[in-house]
């Protein structure tokens, strides 16, 4: 039996995983009054109960109701009822963009509509379920197909989950190191493809491209040498609880040599189920771009 508990940000991806729930094929109820919490867990979490997963959605829009969910949580507990807490987090800044693109206004932004004053009081009345989360998913980077990639580990392959998302981000050093980047590391030291004539219209994602920078000697034990400490200060950032990481990989333009080093960790890290990982190439066309202006 899984009770699920999704919970979190407002704008963090909470429809969207009931709705992957849904299709996993847990009953789900979204929103449900906070005081019928315990009803719902005596009719569910019971042995030979006919519904066996059941995902139960929370949030702020529940209103004054919603303070009385530490106490139910506690009586819960004291009733020894099974649940997780699937808790969605997103930066404010990505909050703030994902609200002005849909247009729709915070639940608790007030008169004002500031939805950036909205989301400092929801992040006060929600540090409780944050603390006792047993999955933490911070989507500020994620992709929907990446979200419900990772809910599947977790609620349909039953895989260990480490509440770790890491981002490997090649960028190229004249359009700006990225601004949310945890760790950056700079290739340039390598040999430029761009001035090899028939390399300079490809990119990393091309074999050519790899294979010409990876033969050099030094690209091999640089990777070799970055895996090592990656994989060194993962298992220590779980530790300290951090749920996102963005690892930044520069070269001049962001079109060679960071992407290929970006796959080639990449492809090291994604050999382990401990944590969600994905790759972006920022700045990858835009050396086109520039040049067609």
């Amino acid at each position: 039996m899984r009770f699920v508990i999704v919970t979190g940000m407002s704008g963090a991806g909470k429809s969207t995983a009931l709705k992957m729930l849904e299709d996993a094929g847990y009953f789900c109820v979204d929103n449900l009054p906070v005081p019928l919490i315990p009803k719902l867990a005596e009719l569910v979490v019971v042995p030979g109960a006919e519904m066996n997963k059941v995902a139960l959605g929370v949030d702020i829009r529940s209103g004054h109701s919603f303070e009385e969910l530490e106490q139910v949580l506690l009586e819960l507990d004291g009733a020894s009822v099974k649940y997780e807490i699937l808790y969605l987090e997103s930066s404010d800044d990505v909050l703030i963009k994902r609200y002005k693109e849909t247009r729709r206004f915070h639940p608790l932004s007030g008169n004002s509509g500031r939805v950036d004053k909205g989301i400092e009081k929801e992040r006060e009345r929600l540090v409780f379920l944050k603390k006792k989360a047993d999955y933490l998913i911070d989507t500020s980077h994620m992709l929907t197909r990446e979200l419900k990639r990772e809910l599947n580990k977790i609620y349909v392959q039953n895989k260990e989950y480490n509440n770790l998302y890491i981002t490997v981000l090649s960028f190229g050093f004249k359009y700006g190191i990225p601004s949310d980047a945890d760790l950056v590391f700079d290739v340039r030291f390598l040999p430029n493809p761009y001035y090899i004539e028939e390399l300079r219209p490809q990119s990393g994602n091309d074999p050519e491209v790899r294979d010409y920078v990876m033969k050099n000697d030094k690209a091999g034990i640089f990777l070799k040498q970055l895996v090592d400490m990656v994989e060194f200060l993962i298992p220590n950032y779980i530790m300290e609880g951090k749920t996102q990481l963005v690892i930044g990989i520069g070269c001049t333009g962001g079109k060679h040599r960071s992407v290929t080093l970006a796959n080639e960790l990449y492809e090291a890290l994604e050999k382990t189920d401990n944590y969600g990982i994905r790759i972006e190439h920022r700045d990858i066309g835009k050396d086109t771009i520039t040049k067609a202006r």
